[in-house]
């Protein structure tokens, strides 16, 4: 009997830098961007509040990645679902180099310039594994997902809970 094993990742945050999208030299289109995840806390000897921000790579394939590339700007606050993936490969240099990042088959756009989020999971055929090589544009068909529920809120400086808005299956 082989065990079980579960790699899920799913994280509220704000885009610190526009998207980066690109296609792999089959056509596959790629979107890299990273959000900020933001905590607080108070220590339990009774100091201070401690804040810190936590930094994420976040990339999309295929259908999903040209969503990210059109509605996505920095600063939007957004919801992802994915799995994390540690890719290794040598540099110029001939270095050994290590990332971990979150591929993602899920995205919901909490805030948009129109007022209104977006949700991705209804109209977007997802990638798999896939490599993320860099390559030189090819020409796409656009899509656009459907318009959902009223954004919470448009202040990006904190991730707030909003967990009644959107349906997180846990």
């Amino acid at each position: 009997m082989s065990a079980r094993s579960l790699n899920k990742v799913m994280l509220i945050g704000n885009l610190t830098r526009d998207p980066n999208m690109r296609y792999t030299p089959t056509g596959s289109a790629v979107c890299s961007f990273s959000i900020a995840t933001n905590r607080s806390w108070t220590p339990s000897d009774g100091g201070e509040k401690q804040e810190k921000a936590d930094y994420h790579n976040i990339v999309a394939w295929s259908k999903l990645a040209e969503v990210c590339g059109q509605l996505l700007h920095k600063g939007d606050k957004v919801y992802v679902e994915g799995r994390l993936q540690t890719r290794e490969w040598q540099n110029k240099e001939g270095q050994d180099q290590r990332t971990t990042e979150v591929v993602i088959d899920n995205m919901i756009l909490l805030n948009s310039r129109s007022g209104v989020s977006q949700n991705t999971s209804d109209d977007v055929s997802f990638g798999d594994d896939q490599s993320a090589a860099p390559a030189a544009p090819a020409k796409s068909k656009k899509s656009k997902p459907k318009a959902a529920e009223e954004a919470p809120s448009d202040d990006v400086s904190a991730v707030e809970d909003i967990s009644e808005e959107i349906d997180i299956p846990f």
